[in-house]
């Protein structure tokens, strides 16, 4: 019989994040499209019985820093010294698997193994420490994975944002995107407080990108930039992905935060609710570049999601949509028995 605990690593390019979660019964008396909750069966009709509700609930989740994307901007590989705190950390995180008998279904990594000249002496090392083979995915795939987290807990019809150390992906579902340019990444260029480059830089970033179908709709905001955001906004020392799953905040709000922040010194800051680790470090740039996203996307308010790519790993792949059927040329829609075809007779010599 499968193990009832699954888990997950997702190995970023500022911080690795280990999931343990479960699929249980969700409660009868919840709502059909609450946070936390998605449909495993397709809906039966009045005769047949309905099975019950699944909702994916986590049990342990951790992070640790890593900054890979460190060694990527200085390096354009990960450093020997780096790769052993890697391992350091993930065999931390397998001492919690065999701890919690928790089977471990999959480890995904992103940015800054997409971009690393030495991506096989880094999975070599992962493998060894954690006994599953890790996966480099692509950044559409990590996009199509968050968005599918967020669809499961939270209906479709939303546009994600998963702000990452290295990269960013856009989702609604039927368009999704990556865009190098992440929280750590800025934070190397520019410094913790963005100045007047970053209007060019911005600018430059969004010359060649096209938000067509993504505008005006129901925003999540995902990954590590959204949950020190939340932790802040809410002043609240520790992690409850209960409290911050589906928080809604304004663009006024967001100014607020990210006033706060800036005008304290880096030792306060780090301080701050969510922002230790390193975190202190990366969140303004973060913070200025969701702004930028937002104002693109036309919307006043969003909301922060705790899933992510850790909880899309997890869900069993979706079937793929069939195509649409080509249109027919115009005149080949006029042609019946009764008139006269409307496929134009080849012209020319037979030969």
């Amino acid at each position: 019989m499968e193990n009832k605990l699954q888990a997950t690593i997702d190995i970023g390019s500022h911080s690795c994040i280990l999931l343990i979660a479960a699929f249980e019964d969700a409660p009868a008396t919840a709502p059909a499209e609450s946070a936390n909750s998605e449909v495993e069966t397709p809906a039966a009709s009045s005769e047949a019985p309905v099975a019950p509700r699944k909702i994916l609930v986590p049990k342990l989740q951790k992070v640790e820093v890593c900054r890979l994307g460190e060694d990527i901007y200085e390096h354009g590989k990960i450093t020997p010294e780096r790769i052993q705190e890697l391992v350091n950390i993930m065999t931390k995180f397998r001492m919690d698997l065999h701890a919690l008998g928790a089977d471990l279904k999959a480890v995904a990594m992103t940015e800054a193994m997409r971009k690393a000249t030495n991506p096989d002496e880094v999975i070599e090392a992962v493998e060894k420490a954690v006994w599953v083979k890790p996966r480099v995915i692509t950044g559409e795939e990590e996009g199509k994975l968050t968005y599918r987290s967020v669809k499961e807990w939270h209906g479709e019809g939303n546009v994600t944002i998963d702000i990452g150390g290295g990269s960013t992906e856009l989702s609604n579902g039927d368009t999704t995107f990556s865009i190098p340019v992440g929280a750590l990444k800025m934070f190397k260029a520019m410094g913790p407080i963005p100045g007047p480059e970053y209007k060019k830089f911005i600018k430059e970033t969004f010359k060649d990108l096209s938000f067509k179908g993504m505008t005006k709709k129901p925003v999540y905001l995902i990954g590590g930039t959204g949950t020190a955001l939340a932790m802040v906004f809410l002043n609240s020392q520790t992690f409850d992905y209960k409290a911050i799953e589906g928080l809604e905040m304004s663009l006024a709000d967001l100014e607020a935060v990210t006033t706060r922040i800036t005008n304290l010194s880096k030792e306060l800051r780090a301080m701050l609710p969510g922002l230790g680790n390193g975190r202190h470090e990366v969140i303004i740039c973060g913070l200025f570049w969701l702004r930028s996203l937002l104002e693109k996307l036309r919307v006043e308010t969003f909301k922060i999601s705790t899933a992510g790519l850790r909880f899309g790993l997890l869900y069993p792949p979706e079937k793929e949509p069939e195509p649409k059927p080509k249109k027919r040329p115009a005149f080949l829609k006029k042609t019946d028995a009764t008139s006269e075809t409307a496929i134009p007779e080849q012209v020319g010599d037979d030969k």
